[in-house]
C-alpha cells in the first residue's frame, strides 16, 4: 500500500541529492565530513538573475546558471513534500503570484512578475523560478562543479595553455609599446641636442618644478628631523596644525596606500567585507589620527554575507556611532576605482588626491575595492578553483557594490552616502542601479558622481589588439586567457621588478593600450601611480569587456548594438522633426504619435532606470577615446531616462580618461565640484548632524538641489 507513495518520494530525494552534489564545494564522499559540511542545500536568489548556492555549513558558492539553481530548489521542495503536486508547470502558470523579492532594512522589495520568486512567507522553494529571459549583454556564466579528476585535468590544461598564449600576447603588447616609444624618444633627444627643453611643452611645467623643489626641501627637513629627533620641526610641506605627517623623506615606491596617507597626515584602516556570494573584499577607511582612533581588527573583520541587515536600521538623524567623536560626525563618501586598478588610484597625488582632498574637506571617506584585487579571497574557494574567477561586471555591481555600501552605512549610521566612481566603477553602478538588476540600491545613495562614465564604447575599441580579442570565439578566448585570473604574470612582474622600472613599464604599456599620455599629470609621481595597478581580475570579466558577445561588440553596457542604432536613428529623426516643425510648419514626430512636442514618454519607453535611481553628477573627459561620455549625456538630455535627475554635468575638453583623477588641476576642475555636489544632495537630516565641509558654508553650496542640469556641455 505504501509503495506508490514512497517511490516518488525516493525519486525526488535522489534527484535532489544528485543535483546538490553537482553544485557542492567538494565531491560528495560518504566518508568525508568536510564534503558533507559543504554540500549544496539551496539556492538563494540575490536578484532574479543572480542565484547563490548556500551550503550545509552556511557558506556561499557563486556563479550558478539559473536553470541549475532552479532545479536544486525544485527538487528540494519536492523531496520535502512542499506542494509537489503542482510541479514546475504550475509555477510558471501562476505568474500573478510570482515576484523576485529581497527584503532590505527599510522593507523595500525588488519586484518582477516574471522572476518566479514568491513574496509569500514560507513559500515553497520551487517557486524560486527566475525569469527565462537572459539579457544579451549578460549571458549566463559557465558551470564549474566540484573538483573531480576530469575537471582538475581540464582546469590544469587551461592554466598551461593560457600561461604560454597569454604571455605571448602580453609580450606582443610590451614590444608594441616599446616600439611606439621610439619616435617620442628620438624627438626628445633631438630637442636636447638643440638646447631646448622638451618638458617645457608640458602644460604644468612651472608648477611641476615648484612642487619638485618643495618635495626635496621637505625630504631634507624630514631627514634632519629623524636625525636629530626634533619633534617640533616641520615634517612635510603639506603638514599643518591639524594634520601631522608620520611618514616622509624620499618616496620608496611601495604598494602600501596607508603609507601615502601617513605622508599627508592621515591614515587608513582596512575592513574586510563579505559579499553575498562569499568573496572577501577590502574596504579602506581614511581618517585623521588626531581625532579618530582606529578600530580593533576584530571589529574590522569580515561580516555576514547579508546586506542591509535589519539590526543596522538607520536614519540620517541617528545617534552618532560610539567610535566617532561626539559632535564630529562626517558625511560618508564611498569611492570605487576603475578597471585593473585598486582604490589606491584615489591616493597617489599627495594632497591633490581626491580621497585625501575630500577627507581633509570634512567628509568620511571610504575606498571600496572589487573582488580579488591584490589578494584573492573567498569564504570557501581557493585560488586555483575556476569558480573563484567565474564572475563579470554584473556580479561586481550587484554583489560587491551592495556589500560595500551596506558596510559603510552600518559603520557610519547614515541612511545614505555619496558615491564617487571612475571608469569601470561607474559601469558597476550604472549596471547595478538598472531596473532589471538591483534598483533598490538607489535608495542608499544620495548622489552618484561618475568620473569618465563608462557606458558607451569610444573609438579605441576598434584598435587591432582589441578587435582580435573580439573576433576570437569564447572557447578560444578561454584557451588563450584561461578560466582563472587574467594574465597573472603581470602580478608576478609587480613582485619581481623594482618600483621605478615597474612604474615606467606600466605607464608605457597602458599608454599604448589606451592611448593616453601623462601630459597633465605630475610626472615625478607617475611611477607611484602604477605601483597599484594592475590587480587580479578574472578572465571572464575581461571577456565581458573585450569578447565577442558583450561590451566590445554591443558598444554599450545596457543596450544592444541594434538598440543603439535605433536610438541614433530616432535622434536624427527628432532633430529633423524639430527643424521641419519650425522651418516648414511640419508636425513634430512625437506630436504625430499624440505625445506632445517633447515626446518624453515615447523616448523613455526603453529607460534603463526607475524611480529609485539617485541623482547623477557627471564629469566627462572630452579627449577620452576609451569611452564616449558625450553619448551618455545625449541620452539623458533627450529624455530617454525620465527618472534620472542630472544635478551636474561637465565636459572637460582637454582631459583624457585618467585625467579626471590624476591631472594636476583635477581638484580645481573636478574635486571641488564633487565636494559641493555631495553636500548639496545630502538630506537636511544628515546635514543637521554633520560638520559642514570646508568650502560648503555658503548658501550656493548648502542649498537644495534643483531639478535639471547644471554645468556646461
Amino acid at each position: 500500500m505504501t509503495v506508490p507513495h514512497l517511490q516518488p518520494q525516493t525519486l525526488s530525494a535522489e534527484r535532489y541529492a544528485n543535483q546538490a552534489a553537482n553544485l557542492s564545494l567538494l565531491p560528495q564522499d560518504n566518508n568525508n565530513a568536510d564534503a558533507h559540511a559543504t554540500k549544496a542545500v539551496k539556492a538563494n536568489f540575490i536578484t532574479p538573475r543572480d542565484p547563490v548556492i548556500e551550503t550545509a555549513n552556511g557558506g556561499r558558492l557563486p556563479a550558478v546558471p539559473l536553470a541549475e539553481a532552479e532545479k536544486l530548489n525544485r527538487f528540494k521542495d519536492e523531496a520535502e513534500h512542499h506542494g509537489s503536486r503542482g510541479g514546475a508547470h504550475s509555477v510558471r502558470k501562476d505568474t500573478a503570484h510570482l515576484a523576485a523579492a529581497q527584503e532590505t532594512d527599510d522593507g523595500a522589495t525588488m519586484d518582477d512578475s516574471m522572476s518566479g520568486q514568491s513574496t509569500k512567507a514560507g513559500a515553497p522553494l520551487r517557486t524560486a523560478f527566475p525569469s527565462s529571459k537572459t539579457h544579451p549583454l549578460f549571458p549566463q556564466l559557465p558551470l564549474y562543479g566540484p573538483p573531480t579528476l576530469l575537471r582538475n585535468l581540464q582546469s590544469s590544461g587551461f592554466q598551461i595553455t593560457s600561461a604560454f598564449l597569454s604571455l605571448a600576447f602580453l609580450g606582443t603588447i610590451v614590444l608594441g609599446s616599446l616600439f611606439t616609444s621610439i619616435p617620442p624618444l628620438l624627438s626628445h633627444i633631438y630637442l636636447r641636442l638643440t638646447f631646448r627643453n622638451p618638458d617645457a611643452r608640458r602644460p604644468f611645467y612651472e608648477e611641476e618644478k615648484r612642487r619638485r623643489k618643495a618635495r626635496r626641501a621637505s625630504a631634507k627637513a624630514w631627514k634632519r628631523q629623524r636625525r636629530w629627533h626634533d619633534q617640533d620641526s616641520q615634517l612635510n610641506s603639506a603638514t599643518d596644525g591639524q594634520y601631522k605627517s608620520t611618514e616622509g623623506g624620499r618616496d620608496p615606491l611601495i604598494c602600501d596606500v596607508s603609507y601615502y596617507a601617513r605622508r599627508v597626515g592621515l591614515d587608513i584602516e582596512e575592513f574586510k567585507v563579505q559579499t553575498e556570494d562569499g568573496f572577501i573584499i577590502n574596504l579602506w577607511h581614511v581618517y585623521n589620527p588626531q581625532e579618530y582612533t582606529s578600530l580593533s581588527s576584530v571589529h574590522r573583520d569580515q561580516n555576514e554575507p547579508i546586506v542591509f541587515p535589519k539590526r543596522y536600521l538607520h536614519d540620517d538623524s541617528a545617534t552618532t556611532p560610539p567610535h566617532y567623536p561626539p559632535g564630529r560626525r562626517k558625511y560618508p563618501v564611498l569611492l570605487i576605482h576603475g578597471l585593473l586598478q585598486s582604490a589606491s588610484a584615489y591616493c597617489t597625488n599627495n594632497d591633490d588626491s581626491l580621497a585625501f582632498y575630500l577627507a581633509k574637506a570634512g567628509y568620511d571617506v571610504w575606498l571600496g575595492n572589487n573582488r580579488c584585487g591584490f589578494q584573492p579571497q573567498h569564504q570557501m574557494l581557493k585560488y586555483n578553483d575556476p569558480r573563484m574567477w567565474n564572475w563579470n561586471i554584473r556580479q561586481m555591481g550587484v554583489m560587491d557594490l551592495a556589500a560595500l555600501i551596506s558596510r559603510v552605512l552600518s559603520e557610519t549610521g547614515f541612511a545614505k552616502l555619496g558615491l564617487v566612481c571612475h571608469s569601470q566603477g561607474t559601469t558597476e553602478a550604472f549596471v547595478a542601479l538598472a531596473k532589471e538588476q538591483r534598483p533598490d540600491l538607489g535608495n542608499k545613495i544620495s548622489v552618484f558622481c561618475a568620473l569618465a562614465p563608462a557606458v558607451y564604447a569610444g573609438p579605441l575599441i576598434g584598435k587591432m589588439y582589441f578587435k582580435f580579442m573580439r573576433i576570437i570565439s569564447p572557447g578560444m578566448f578561454r584557451l588563450m586567457f584561461g578560466i582563472h585570473a587574467f594574465i597573472p604574470f603581470m602580478m608576478t612582474m609587480h613582485r619581481w621588478l623594482p618600483g621605478s622600472l615597474y612604474g615606467a613599464l606600466g605607464y608605457r604599456v597602458f599608454s599604448f593600450l589606451f592611448n593616453w599620455t601623462d601630459m597633465r599629470w605630475e610626472r615625478d609621481l607617475r611611477d607611484r601611480m602604477f605601483q597599484f595597478a594592475p590587480v587580479y581580475v578574472s578572465a571572464e570579466s575581461m571577456r565581458w569587456w573585450l569578447g565577442r558577445e558583450c561590451f566590445a561588440s554591443q558598444k554599450c553596457i545596457l543596450a544592444t548594438r541594434e538598440e543603439g542604432k535605433r536610438e541614433e536613428e530616432e535622434d536624427e529623426d527628432e532633430d529633423d522633426g524639430v527643424g521641419d516643425y519650425f522651418d516648414n510648419g511640419k508636425a513634430h514626430a512625437s506630436e504625430e504619435r499624440g505625445e506632445g512636442r517633447d515626446g518624453r514618454e515615447w523616448r523613455g519607453r526603453n529607460a534603463w532606470y526607475d524611480e529609485q535611481v539617485p541623482p547623477f553628477a557627471l564629469w566627462v573627459a572630452g579627449s577620452d577615446e576609451l569611452v564616449d561620455g558625450r553619448r551618455l549625456l545625449r541620452r539623458l538630455e533627450r529624455g530617454r531616462e525620465p527618472h534620472v535627475k542630472v544635478v551636474h554635468q561637465k565636459i572637460i575638453d582637454e582631459y583624457e580618461h585618467l585625467d579626471v583623477i590624476w591631472a594636476m588641476d583635477m581638484i580645481e576642475k573636478v574635486g571641488r565640484e564633487v565636494k559641493e555636489m555631495i553636500w548639496k544632495t545630502a538630506s537636511l537630516e544628515a546635514k543637521s548632524t554633520c560638520r559642514v565641509p570646508e568650502g560648503c558654508e555658503d548658501e550656493s553650496c548648502d542649498g537644495s538641489v534643483k531639478s535639471g542640469i547644471s554645468g556646461h556641455i
